[in-house]
């Protein structure tokens, strides 16, 4: 079976990524594991995680509220663009609002929060090399110069993968982030062939010829999965998601 998930992944139209890993036996599963991906809403994950260490180490607030203003709302997903005032929304809620609905213009208001260089900075500490972020969402001049955010996906994998066990940061952070990731409302790929009784913490990401998930499978063998893809199919790549992580839980 694990040759056929390989051969399904490879052959997925555009670049695909896939990185698996058994939580409990340690058998990998990979694919361009090592590549870069634009990853849409995907960024939002380690950016929650670099909040989540600030606030940790006191560097941060959640309890800090910033005043959306309407110029900095943005569109596609979220609440926030439905208020007609400009809120005063604490961190912790952007963060929620963020992952659960993949809120834009939240992110965007963390983004300028901490700012870019920053970001990076605690991505490299949290031991994530390659993942940056480079631009705003829906920054179309900073794209148009070529500016994009990307992760990897073992990288990512990893991430979670310390999350599973407790260990980023302590137990209390990454028990936080895992019960916000399993908050997701949109559940259509890693959990979309799965029976309702395996949660799944994870976070999407969708833009033009791009499809991601990637989480932690709450499965008899917990596991975790990435899937990052761009210039592809993304109907045909959605069900490969699907069908490859049902494949995944017969491993055990």
């Amino acid at each position: 079976m694990r040759d056929e998930i390989i051969e399904k992944i490879s052959k997925a139209d555009g670049k695909v990524g896939f990185y698996y890993k058994n939580l409990v036996t340690g058998e990998e599963i990979k694919f361009n594991e090592n590549e870069t991906f634009r990853p849409a809403s995907v960024i939002k994950l380690p950016i929650f995680a670099e909040i989540s260490r600030r606030d940790a180490l006191k560097t941060a607030d959640m309890a800090e509220k910033i005043v959306i203003k309407n110029s900095e709302k943005v569109p596609s997903c979220g609440a926030l663009t439905l208020f007609t005032d400009e809120p005063a929304v604490d961190i912790r809620t952007l963060c929620n609002l963020m992952i659960a609905i993949s809120d834009n213009t939240a992110t965007n208001v963390l983004i300028k929060r901490f700012g870019i260089e920053a970001l990076n900075e605690g991505f490299r500490i949290m031991g994530l090399e390659k993942t940056r972020v480079n631009r705003l969402l829906f920054d179309m001049e900073a794209a148009a110069q070529g500016k994009e955010n990307v992760v990897v996906p073992q990288e990512i994998g990893r991430l979670l993968e310390k999350i599973y066990r407790k260990e980023f940061v302590n137990e209390e952070v990454s028990e936080k982030i895992a019960e916000t990731l399993l908050a997701q409302q949109v559940n259509h790929k890693i959990p979309g062939r799965l029976p309702e009784e395996i949660g799944v913490a994870h976070k999407t990401g969708d833009d033009d010829g791009i499809t991601n998930d990637v989480g932690i499978v709450y499965a008899k063998e917990p596991f975790v999965i990435v899937f990052l893809s761009n210039e592809t199919d993304v109907p045909a790549f959605e069900q490969i998601i699907r069908d490859v992580t049902y494949q995944c839980c017969q491993l055990q």
